[in-house]
Order: structure tokens, then C-alpha cells, then sequence
């Protein structure tokens, strides 16, 4: 359980009456504008949800869960899945796989009756470090538990979805290499786990033959830290150097993580991808440090919203209350604007 205490943006106060207020109650703060547009959308768009940071089974992580549920309701929408950006849970999972923390930080956290679909997952840092062979835990569940919508095959993964004539190639990437989530830890004194060279070199090349091959229209990376980023983590070098290249080269259209606890969105010159953060989900947010890049950045606790269909991707950033944050839109060549 974090104690740590929530920041000003979140008060005792404030954060109860998100936990208390009833789905219509929640309804009403979402963005008039944001109904519409969603309404007005064709019945065969697609849609998913997005978290990231969000396993601390704080008050935060249970507000962000009820909001989005509520905002599901409001807008009448059955999502495609939950995209689960990594740092799964935070601190201690006694059982492993027989933890009692399944149940509570995801199955009754993000219920069925709202997220019917599977939920993709990737591994953050603490899903590793906070407990040896977390990774090997997470793993293990979603071949162990029959039903589970946590969808964790390997540690990097494809899905192209909808099975039949997808939309969407997800690359679901494990960015733990060596050269950004090892070393020691301080508190403990243990050498934190990590990819292996074997394993980041085979993850590469798996990447760069998944991109040389035939996708869907639309193309998105789902990894845990950010490649660039103007939260408190900064840009991660050996992601700018090992992952940036790539995504230019094959134009992917959009990378989105967590790591960084705060919602951003950051269009770069010379990069055709649109880099976006999602990590508002449960885990005390932070400070951004830059703000000349943008267009959007704020630390605060919310999800982000993928519609999409064959000829155009929205994005948005919505807080646990439903308001609608930033939002934006990207055509297949490329062009983008804000909402």
C-alpha cells in the first residue's frame, strides 16, 4: 500500500469523492465536445484504454479504475482491451502466482463488465525489481490462470487486431535492457534484473523482422520507459539510440509508455512518430521537469483513450474525473493536429 501522501492536485477530499461518486454523478464532468466526437464516430471504430505506473493498490490507482469505468459507461462504450503499460505492481507479491494482489491491483481493480477484452501487458522496472523473478511471475500467471484476460505470451509480443482484418499491429516491446534498469539497488545492495545481452539481442532483431513484415494500417509500440520524455526520467538514451532510428525508418505512427508518472505528448522534429506517456495510473504523480516541448504535459492521474479506425488514430488524455485533457488526431501520412 503507498502511504506516501498525494500531492495538492489530489487531496483526501477530492480523491474520496472520486472513490464515492456514482458513474452518473462522474458522467456529468466529462467534456460535452468529447461525447460528441465519440458518438460521431463510425460503430466500427475501434477502442482501447491505456495505464500505465498504476499497481500501487493506492486510493489514486482505485480512483483512476472507477473513472474509467465510469467514463466507459458514459460514452457506452465496450473497449477492444486495456493496454497495460508496465509497473504492474509495486512492492511485495507474496504467493507469486497465488497472490492475493491478482485479484485486488487486476481482475476485481479492472473489472470484466467494463474490460471484457484481453488486456495486453508489458513489463516495467519495478515488475522486475521488486521482486526476484517478478517478471517470471507475471509471465507465469497469464499461462497458469485459465480465463485471465492479462495477456503476457513473452516478453515481447505481437497482436494484430481486430483476428479477423485488423486495424492495429501492437509491438509490445520489453525495455529493460541493461543499460537502463540494471544496476544496484540502493536500499538493498542487489543487482537489479534486467533483459540479458542474449535476450536484448534477440529482441531487437525479432523487432526489426516484425517491421520489415506486412501490418496493419496502423502500427503502435507499447513499451514501459519513454524514449523521450519531459517527466522526471528524462529522454532514455539507449532508447533514443537503439529505438528512435527504427520507428523513423518504418514511419510507426505512435509509441506510447509510462515510467514517467504524468500524462504527455510530445511531437519532435525529424520524428514521425508521435510519442506518448500514460503514467497517471495509480503511482504518485510527478513534477514534469521540461515544458518547451509539447504540445501536452501534466503530472496528474488519469488514462489515455485510442480510437481508431482504418484512415485516422485519436488520442486522448482524460483525467480519473472523465474531463477530457488533451486530445489529438494522426492520419495515415502522418499529419497531425490537436483537438
Amino acid at each position: 500500500m503507498n502511504s506516501e501522501p498525494l500531492p495538492a492536485l489530489w487531496s483526501r477530499r477530492r480523491v474520496l469523492r472520486t472513490l464515492l461518486c456514482s458513474s452518473a454523478a462522474l458522467a456529468f464532468n466529462i467534456n460535452r465536445k468529447l461525447l460528441s466526437a465519440v458518438e460521431t464516430g463510425n460503430s466500427d471504430d475501434l477502442h482501447w484504454l491505456a495505464i500505465g505506473d498504476f499497481g500501487s493498490q493506492s486510493r489514486p490507482q482505485t480512483a483512476v479504475a472507477q473513472g474509467m469505468q465510469s467514463y466507459l459507461t458514459r460514452l457506452g462504450l465496450r473497449p477492444e482491451g486495456l493496454l497495460l503499460l508496465g509497473d504492474n505492481f509495486y512492492g511485495k507479491m507474496v504467493g507469486g502466482v497465488k497472490s492475493h494482489r491478482w485479484a485486488a491491483g487486476f481482475e476485481d481493480m479492472y473489472l470484466v463488465d467494463a474490460f471484457p477484452g484481453i488486456c495486453p501487458v508489458v513489463l516495467g522496472n519495478h515488475d522486475y525489481h521488486d521482486n526476484p523473478g517478478g517478471e517470471q511471475t507475471q509471465l507465469a500467471y497469464a499461462k497458469q490462470t485459465p480465463g485471465t484476460r492479462w495477456t503476457l505470451p513473452q516478453k515481447w509480443y505481437r497482436l494484430d487486431l481486430p483476428a479477423k482484418k485488423p486495424v492495429v499491429t501492437f509491438l509490445c516491446l520489453d525495455t529493460n535492457l541493461r543499460s537502463v534498469s540494471s544496476g544496484t539497488d540502493f536500499k538493498t545492495g542487489r543487482k537489479r534484473a534486467s533483459l540479458t545481452e542474449d535476450e536484448e539481442n534477440a529482441e531487437l532483431s525479432w523487432l526489426k523482422a516484425e517491421l520489415a513484415k506486412p501490418r496493419a494500417p496502423w502500427t503502435i509500440c507499447l513499451g514501459h520507459h519513454p524514449i523521450y520524455s519531459n517527466g522526471q526520467h528524462g529522454d532514455t538514451h539507449p532508447l533514443v539510440a537503439r529505438l528512435a532510428p527504427l520507428l523513423q525508418e518504418y514511419r510507426v505512427p505512435v509509441y506510447i509508455c509510462g515510467h514517467d508518472h504524468d500524462l504527455q505528448h510530445l511531437e519532435l522534429e525529424n520524428q514521425a512518430t508521435s510519442f506518448v506517456i500514460s503514467g497517471g495510473g495509480g503511482a504518485r504523480v510527478r513534477n514534469l521537469r521540461r515544458k518547451e516541448r509539447g504540445p501536452y504535459g501534466a503530472a496528474v492521474y488519469g488514462f489515455t483513450h485510442l480510437q481508431v479506425r482504418p484512415g485516422s488514430l485519436t488520442l486522448r488524455h482524460v483525467d480519473a474525473n472523465g474531463n477530457q485533457l488533451h486530445a489529438f488526431e494522426k492520419g495515415l501520412d502522418g499529419k497531425w493536429s490537436v483537438l
